[in-house]
């Protein structure tokens, strides 16, 4: 017979948030300013898991929006580095329609990291100068490795 533990008679654990931190941050990050990204995603699970991915790896998150013209209103306010856009975002626009927007009036370049990569949207996307694509579904340590390759390129 199981025994059954009072609660009362066991001290409560503390309770911590354990964490972790790439060493081997590159020169971006140890520069003066952290980087500055801006997130474009509609699905809040995975928008949630890059905000929390790019910090822990030293990025300011500017913000997350969930629209077109959310990115937009985001960009012009907090001029972000760089944007990771998704395609299919809420609203009648869509991520190419925020890329474009935000290159052209605001010199912000981007990632885009979606499911929807065909020859035409790519064709579409190609006058917002994106640095890159992640074909979703892709990993955290993959979506920090393409940022940090972004902001490189972006450099010289």
């Amino acid at each position: 017979m199981p025994k059954f533990i009072d609660r009362n008679s066991v001290p409560p654990a503390k309770s911590f948030v354990a964490l972790a931190r790439d060493d081997d941050l590159s020169a971006e990050v140890r520069a003066d300013r952290a980087p500055r990204i801006l997130v474009v995603e509609d699905d809040f699970l995975v928008a949630t898991e890059m905000e929390v991915a790019l910090q822990i790896a030293g990025f300011v998150v500017t913000g997350v929006a969930a629209s077109a013209d959310e990115a937009i209103a985001l960009a012009r306010s907090t001029t972000p580095d760089l944007a990771i856009v998704d395609i299919r975002l809420y609203g009648p626009r869509d991520g190419v329609d925020a890329a474009l927007v935000m290159f052209r009036d605001y010199a912000i370049r981007c990632i885009f990291a979606t499911a929807h990569a065909d020859a035409a949207v790519r064709n579409r996307a190609a006058p917002a100068a994106p640095l890159g694509w992640l074909q979703k579904p892709y990993s955290m340590p993959l979506l920090i490795d393409t940022v940090r390759q972004a902001l490189a390129q972006k450099r010289t």
